[in-house]
């Protein structure tokens, strides 16, 4: 999870399902990940010894971003976490319970969850849930680069037109958030062809 600040802060990759991954990612500015801080590591980071379901390195969290269509702002970064977390299919109530108590009062500055991000945030875990998002967090991002992303929506199960209505109630419950003010209304048409047709998921 990157906070939101400079360029960083107007970035919105949208939901165009035509270009690569790596065309997606390459557009992304951002920061290493040294930037991130223990807080972060402790709950978010695989390595970890505490890490909670989902829990994903920067690269594949910054993927997750695209895939959903998502920029970085506070509500952006919640739903991102919420799809991930939700998509694992490991996520018990008191893990999701001591994220957003980790979210709400351990995180600080940028990384912290305002009330309605951690509402924006059990939204995208239900989501995920309900229209069955596979693992998200097992995916070989690094091998993906160059896939489509309409094909790599696709192969993980990352239905456009329920993430768009989705979009189309947060939108309707906070239309003063600059986030959802700029979420994607829908996708790019795909190609007629399109050979990217695999992801390769062998869970």
């Amino acid at each position: 999870m990157v906070p939101a600040r400079g360029s960083l802060a107007e970035w919105n990759p949208g939901l165009d399902d035509t270009v690569t991954l790596r065309t997606a990612y390459d557009a992304m500015p951002g920061d290493d990940s040294a930037a991130i801080p223990w807080y972060i590591r402790l709950l978010e980071n695989p390595a970890s010894p505490v890490a909670l379901p989902g829990a994903i390195d920067l690269l594949g969290h910054d993927c997750i971003h695209i895939l959903l269509g998502r920029g970085t702002l506070p509500p952006d970064e919640a739903f991102v976490i919420g799809v991930t977390m939700g998509a694992s299919g490991e996520l018990g109530a008191w893990q999701e319970k001591l994220f957003t108590l980790g979210a709400r009062y351990l995180y600080r500055g940028g990384f912290r969850f305002s009330r309605t991000d951690l509402e924006v945030f059990r939204t995208a875990v239900d989501f995920a849930r309900e229209t069955g998002i596979r693992p998200l967090h097992t995916l070989p991002w690094r091998d993906l680069m160059n896939r489509r992303l309409g094909r790599l929506r696709a192969a993980a199960g990352i239905d456009t037109r329920a993430l768009t209505a989705a979009y189309e109630r947060e939108r309707a419950r906070w239309p003063a958030s600059a986030a959802s003010r700029r979420l994607p209304r829908g996708p790019s048409p795909r190609p007629a062809r399109d050979q990217d047709a695999s992801v390769g998921y062998n869970r």
